[in-house]
């Protein structure tokens, strides 16, 4: 676990984009989609989770974006964020134990296998009911308890049971309202969202002093004329012909 992890048992490491170690803040502009990544890894076979929490200005945290293994075995997940106004805004990176994933891998060895079947089933069922706790009441809710209902339902074939837990619906559910065990978070780091403009715009800098529209010189190759210094009326000459650069 490195410096820029808070808490918890699961590190995450080295999120990016990150400037100076997070002393300066990363740049976008408002509206502009970019990636944050982090390294990411759970305690022996343990499946994890991971998403990232965009602060606005006001420190209020948006909806957070579940993150994904960029390649698999790489440990590198990852997650692309767009920022809606501009300010200073923070992001930071949550990870997590995901018990139920984990529990959906073991399963689907198993069971066709029969290893364990009645102890894998009502682990099953333990854990969706566990993570129906956390889902807002309403269809989801229902289908996930359904979900821990039929992996105890004895008169079914196991294989049966199985599929029902590994149904599209619940998968969605709980992949929106995931069983997070041993959460840590990083440290935030700052994001600093500015105008549009500044993805394309140009800033000019010019000396009123040396704009006084004279050569300096009587001709080529001819004695230099005394000094001639500009003043902020012939630099204010120049500004439409910057403005065209």
């Amino acid at each position: 676990m490195d410096a820029n992890t808070d808490t918890g048992r699961i590190p995450v490491m080295d999120v990016r984009p990150v400037v100076e170690c997070g002393r300066r803040p990363a740049k976008a502009v408002v509206g502009e989609t970019f990636q944050v990544t982090a390294t990411v890894f759970g305690e022996g076979h343990d499946a994890v989770g991971a998403n990232v929490v965009l602060c606005d200005p006001s420190g209020r945290p948006g909806p957070w974006t579940p993150m994904r293994e960029l390649v698999p075995g790489s440990d590198r997940w990852g997650a692309r964020v767009t920022p809606s106004e501009m300010g200073h805004w923070t992001y930071l990176v949550e990870v997590w134990s995901d018990p139920v994933t984990g529990w959906r891998r073991a399963a689907e060895v198993k069971i066709p296998a029969g290893i364990d079947l009645g102890l894998v089933l009502e682990e099953g069922a333990v854990l969706h009911e566990r993570a129906a706790a956390g889902v807002p009441e309403g269809v989801g809710r229902d289908t996930v308890l359904a979900a821990a209902d039929a992996l105890r339902d004895d008169s079914r074939a196991p294989a049966d049971r199985l599929a029902a837990a590994l149904a599209p619906e619940v998968a969605a559910t709980l992949a929106e309202h995931p069983l997070r065990e041993r959460l840590t978070r990083s440290l935030p780091l700052p994001l600093l969202v500015e105008r549009e403009r500044a993805l394309f715009g140009s800033w000019y800098e010019f000396f009123p002093r040396s704009e006084s529209g004279r050569s300096g010189r009587s001709g080529r190759g001819g004695p230099l004329d005394p000094p001639v210094h500009g003043t902020f009326r012939t630099a204010a000459e120049r500004l439409p012909a910057i403005a065209e650069m």
